[in-house]
């Protein structure tokens, strides 16, 4: 199966998400290592090397890694990998790729790389080795498997450096299994490796065979034949198998849709320019794009969409719900709107939506910056826009995020950084067999002497629940509003060569301070619902900031 995976996590809310593709590639392993027999094999090149003979797909490019010195662009996508797997944290925060590996290190980075654990704990001991440590681990494992000899019965030798022999015998791009010896201290001789590498298998099918069956029943005695074919029985199995997950956030997406993901990326989209989710199995409006068909027609966040011409929603799938809504350009939507319990009629002009991202006023001497997603122009620009509200000297900033349904986290990481010191956390990003703490990597723009408010209602969310939640906590701004929306998970898309993709709920996210978000939202330090022409959420910020 010929598979990309997106170089970027995002933390939407919404149907609108923003997300570039990478192609994935994993080179040959004799292509990746040339250490000479007897000389020693160095970090980069057992990680990059051993990624590759296990099979594991590679990032070209992506989140900057968390570690104290850059890694070479050429051995980045390895890394980038194995970090992924957790299969660099016994190297700590400082790789020091140049260093010679130890042969415990590399039967550690073997152990991640392939999911291992050891059965029944360890029951193996030696007096090189710590005890409860991961090196253990990873040598009971080795043991288990027959990857590599002790010295003794007391000494593993799990700090001798590894060979460019003993790395391609381990990696088994030799052929066949066996076992060697180096000549190490003069005469003496000391066991070497044994090959019995195991490369990660294809899964099969749940009921692999119970779906084999059926297809050749359908195919050979439906009635309808010419009903049947081959891509819109696999499109429909595939969007059965993800629903079983449960998961509103994760949706396979047929090529059709995963390019308007694609097209919305460039900030552009054809429908009546609302951001929405599946809440309940419903549609609903998370918040409308300023200056869309939406919003000119009245949808506000919360509306839940029933119908669309007449057609009701209940009971189709997210995507399918989607289309429903999304037509071309010059075409009414007649909707079918459920607001606080009460059903109304809403006819929408679909039109072309520019969705902006960010907007800077000046109320007075008050900097007000309006972010509407958290997407590229928000990665590339946002910095030197706020250098250039520093230069004006400020005497305070409102950060506007109601009705921001999130985006890119690296872009929640840069918003951050304009005011907070380079290094603050930013979020505790939980995955499924490992945890980090998501930092900023650059100085703030804006002087720490300048107050902030940030403002937020119902439709603010992940990214912008991010930004909110670490600011409040830091106590760097008063943040004003409404609860916001209440989703902590992070989604990375997998892109098929055939153009579908795989929207994936990867990680839950939680605040620095370790309070969750997902389905609670960031609490307001003052509560104002705005209701009515009046914007009494923007004018308190002001009043607070004078």
């Amino acid at each position: 199966m010929n598979i990309s995976r997106c170089l970027r996590r995002f933390l939407g809310a919404t149907a609108v998400l923003f997300l570039v593709p990478l192609t994935l590639s994993a080179a040959p392993m004799a292509q990746t290592l040339a250490t000479p027999d007897g000389q020693a094999v160095s970090r980069g090149d057992f990680i990059r090397s051993a990624v590759a003979a296990v099979g594991i797909p590679v990032q070209a490019t992506g989140k900057v890694l968390p570690y104290r010195r850059p890694v070479p662009a050429s051995l980045q996508p390895a890394i980038r990998a194995a970090w992924m797997d957790g299969a660099l944290a016994i190297f700590g925060n400082d790789l020091l790729l140049s260093r010679s590996i130890t042969r415990g290190e590399a039967l550690f980075v073997l152990m991640k790389l392939q999911g291992l654990k050891a059965r029944g704990g360890v029951t193996v001991h030696f007096q090189d080795v710590p005890p409860g440590s991961d090196l253990e681990a990873a040598v009971q494992v080795a043991t288990e498997k027959g990857w590599m000899e002790p010295l003794s019965t007391t000494l593993f030798g799990a700090a001798r450096v590894l060979t460019g022999r003993e790395a391609r015998m381990l990696l088994g791009t030799s052929g066949g299994t066996g076992t060697i010896t180096d000549t190490i201290d003069g005469d003496r001789k000391v066991p070497g490796i044994v090959v019995r590498l195991r490369t990660r298998q294809p899964m099969t099918l749940p009921n692999e065979e119970l779906l084999r069956g059926l297809w050749q029943i359908l195919r050979e005695q439906f009635l309808y034949k010419d009903k049947l074919t081959d891509d819109e029985a696999a499109y429909k199995a595939a969007e059965a198998l993800v629903q079983a997950a449960g998961d509103p956030y994760t949706m396979f997406m047929r090529p059709v849709s995963a390019k308007q993901f694609q097209d919305r990326l460039q900030g552009e989209v054809t429908g009546i320019g609302a951001q929405v989710e599946f809440k309940d199995n419903i549609l609903t409006v998370v918040a409308p794009i300023p200056g869309s068909p939406a919003e000119k027609a009245g949808l506000t966040g919360g509306d839940q969409i029933i119908a669309v011409d007449g057609v009701k929603l209940l009971g189709l799938d997210f995507a399918e719900a989607v289309n429903k809504v999304r037509g071309p350009k010059g075409s009414v939507a007649g909707l079918t709107i459920r607001r606080d319990g009460t059903e109304m009629n809403i006819q929408v002009v679909r039109d072309l939506v520019k969705v902006p991202e960010v907007t800077i006023t000046f109320q007075g001497d008050i900097a007000v910056v309006k972010l509407v997603q958290f997407g590229e122009r928000t990665r590339g620009e946002l910095r030197t826009l706020l250098t250039d509200v520093q230069a004006r000297h400020p005497k305070g900033i409102i950060l506007d995020l109601r009705n921001n349904p999130g985006g890119l986290l690296d872009a929640a990481d840069i918003v951050v950084s304009n005011f907070v010191p380079a290094g603050s956390p930013v979020a505790s990003i939980n995955y499924r067999e490992r945890s980090y703490i998501e930092t900023t990597a650059d100085p703030p723009t804006i002087d720490a002497g300048v107050p902030m408010v940030v403002l937020i209602n119902k439709g603010s969310a992940s990214a912008s629940e991010i930004v909110a939640g670490v600011l409040q906590e830091r106590k760097r701004a008063t943040v004003i509003g409404e609860q916001s929306f209440g989703k902590g998970t992070v989604q990375e898309v997998i892109e098929f060569k055939n153009g579908a993709s795989l929207k994936l709920t990867i990680a839950e996210w939680k605040t620095p301070a370790g309070h969750a978000i997902n389905g609670v939202g960031v609490t307001p330090d003052i509560l104002i619902t705005t209701t009515g022409e009046r914007d009494d959420q923007l004018l308190k910020a002001i009043d607070l900031l004078r």
